[in-house]
């Protein structure tokens, strides 16, 4: 029974390292340049949510006093 579950394990980690070397990796450059554009599209998405909380808060502030 125990070796029945090694065997798969072993016969996943294999498949799994094929996988791996067929994986089309994108270079350092590449994958600069989308950690830039996360990190831009996260800050704009942020300040966004932001203004609109901000306005969500005066106009309950203004509707309530």
């Amino acid at each position: 029974m125990i070796m029945g579950y090694i065997q798969r394990l072993t016969d996943y980690l294999k498949s799994a390292r094929l996988e791996v070397k067929n994986v089309n990796w994108p270079t350092r450059r590449e994958t600069v340049q989308f950690t830039i554009l996360v990190i831009a599209v996260s800050a704009l998405v942020a300040a966004y949510l932001g203004a609109l909380d901000l306005l969500f808060i005066r106009v309950i502030e203004w509707l309530i006093l």
